[in-house]
């Protein structure tokens, strides 16, 4: 079987990508791929994964892990989301590291599930805009504390990937930048469902349309209805024609409140991020969607 892990990140549209997935249940059915509702796994696979702290699994958790999940549903895929499943929100940024435990979560889930394929997804956020809203949810009293010390030019997403692939060697991973989200959000959707490119899926452009204003968002689709053969790339061509004239700034905008940093800081921080970007797509198995 092939399980797909939707591990957030935190702060990039995890629900939202969730409720996108759940719209899909049928038509993905149709091929297979099975949608179950999060309130089937969630807790069911974080009581598995604290009862491995203590002791191996059983013999028999993956066929009664999958029972529980799919209730009789018959799939060759499974998607299971959990923006929470690396971690708490307030435990995202520790010892210098985004999601320090993520290593050890997928070596859990591969000790489990032996005999089946995995798939981890993930969307990425600029640490610039990351961290601020890791911190506002930080139990930690002050910014030198939350940091452990560490530049927050030198976090690097890289390094938590890095973890994961020599934790847990044979999974296969895909990951695109949030920032991204909006032009790339059909392709999301079909790669998780591990269907063709030219597909239809529900909710395609509800990510599009929260930061496109009403009217543009109308004539975008009016557009579409006349190239029912375009794409991807052209699709995102037009899209981003579209958000050229029609964007909405304050959608857009994102105010960041950090205690001493300056406009400086964030410019090298987001430098950072896009060659961090260019590095993680030369880790091997690890898979970049992008605009």
């Amino acid at each position: 079987m092939q399980l797909v892990f939707h591990a957030g990140a935190h702060f990039t549209e995890e629900e939202r990508l969730m409720k996108c997935l759940v719209k899909n249940k049928e038509a993905f059915g149709a091929q297979g791929v099975a949608v179950p509702g999060p309130g089937k796994y969630r807790k069911l696979l974080r009581d598995s994964m604290e009862a491995m702290e203590v002791s191996k699994p059983s013999e028999n958790a993956r066929e009664i892990l999958l029972e529980a999940i799919l209730d009789d549903e018959k799939a060759d895929r499974v998607i299971l989301s959990n923006g929470h499943f690396f971690s708490p929100v307030r435990e995202a940024v520790q010892e210098g590291l985004i999601y320090p435990k993520a290593p050890k979560r997928m070596a859990q889930m591969v000790e489990i599930f032996q005999e089946d394929q995995i798939e981890l997804f993930l969307g990425l956020r600029n640490p610039a805009t990351f961290l601020p809203e890791v911190f506002r949810r930080s139990p930690k009293d002050g910014l030198a504390d939350f940091m452990g010390g560490i530049d927050p030019r030198q976090l690097r997403w890289s390094d938590t990937l890095h973890r994961i692939r020599d934790a847990a060697p044979r999974v296969s991973i895909t990951v695109w930048c949030n920032e991204d989200a909006p032009l790339i959000w059909p392709e999301i959707l079909r790669e998780m469902g591990g269907i063709d490119h030219g597909d239809p899926v529900e909710g395609a452009f509800d990510l599009l349309g929260e930061i496109m204003a009403e009217d543009g968002m109308a004539r975008f689709l009016a557009y579409l209805e006349k190239q029912p053969t375009m794409t991807d790339i052209h699709m995102r061509r037009v899209m981003m024609a579209f958000l050229d004239k029609f964007a909405i700034d304050e959608a857009i905008e994102e105010e960041l409140d950090m205690p001493g940093w300056t406009d400086h800081l964030v410019a090298e921080m987001t430098q950072g991020y896009d060659e961090d970007v260019f590095d993680i797509a030369r880790i091997p198995d690890v898979r970049v969607l992008s605009a």
